[in-house]
């Protein structure tokens, strides 16, 4: 069980690399498939995205290519939202007791979800920028930014999935930035999310820190690989190729 976990990281860390997305959309729904419980999947893949996006987030802060203000907009409504939703989760019985169904049906919408907002990146990057939101400064739209922290900060909550792809493609309509400054904005803010739901999952005793080593054993390397390979293959093929797989899981799990 143990190296075909390692061998799931390594491949879902070529693909991160690869591509820069997927990495909780295709590593969640495979774990239940393994059999692993959808809470302690959610919580283990929490942990495992917040070791992965610190070497992301590291390399971007020596780079300079964070807007750390974004960041900070952003967390003020994603991180108290993810903590409402693990709280509902685990804290009130109604909740708790079908917690597992819930998971399984949040899970199948977001990464419906997921897969179109990758399909948009892909298929309607160029055609989506300019628009008027760009043009606004960043002041102007901090109500708007704290609110699509809310919302989406309570969709990772409950499935883990979209701390990147659906912060990703909020950023591409809505703020006037280079590609470089996208991702490591993504990254910054994905971090500090998916850390705080993941400590947040282990005090409920819903993450497998076994299971977290051996995909880590296998992701780290992956990436770098990953990461070497994305200048010489294209990476808009493998996106349409992963948004689709991801759509498919989602609808089997609605």
């Amino acid at each position: 069980m143990s190296v075909s976990i390692t061998i799931m990281g390594l491949v879902v860390g070529i693909l991160i690399g690869l591509t820069g997305v997927g990495g909780a959309a295709l590593l969640t729904p495979l774990l239940i498939v393994l059999g692993i419980n959808p809470s302690v999947a959610v919580g283990t893949d929490l942990i495992y995205n917040s070791i992965t996006k610190l070497f992301g987030l590291g390399q971007h802060w020596k780079q300079g290519t964070i807007n750390f203000k974004l960041v900070k907009y952003l967390a003020l409504g994603s991180i108290p939202s993810v903590v409402i939703a693990i709280g509902i989760l685990h804290l009130f019985p109604a909740f708790h007791q079908h917690q597992e169904q819930i998971i399984k049906n949040a899970l199948g919408y977001v990464l419906t979800l997921v897969a179109i907002s990758i399909l948009i990146r892909v298929f309607f990057d160029k055609k989506i920028r300019p628009n008027r939101w760009q043009m606004q400064p960043l002041e102007k739209k901090k109500l708007l930014t704290i609110l699509i922290g809310v919302i989406f900060g309570f969709i990772v909550g409950l499935t883990s999935i979209g701390s990147g792809s659906l912060f990703a493609i909020a950023m591409l309509f809505l703020y006037r930035m280079n590609t470089s400054e996208l991702v490591g904005t993504d990254i910054a803010h994905a971090f500090f999310l998916v850390t705080v739901a993941g400590i947040l999952n282990a005090s409920f005793g819903s993450v497998n820190y076994t299971l977290t080593a051996n995909l880590l054993i296998g992701s780290i390397p992956g990436v770098l690989i990953g990461s070497r390979l994305s200048t010489k293959v294209s990476a808009k093929p493998l996106q349409a190729v992963m948004a689709t797989i991801i759509l498919i899981s989602g609808l089997k799990l609605i």
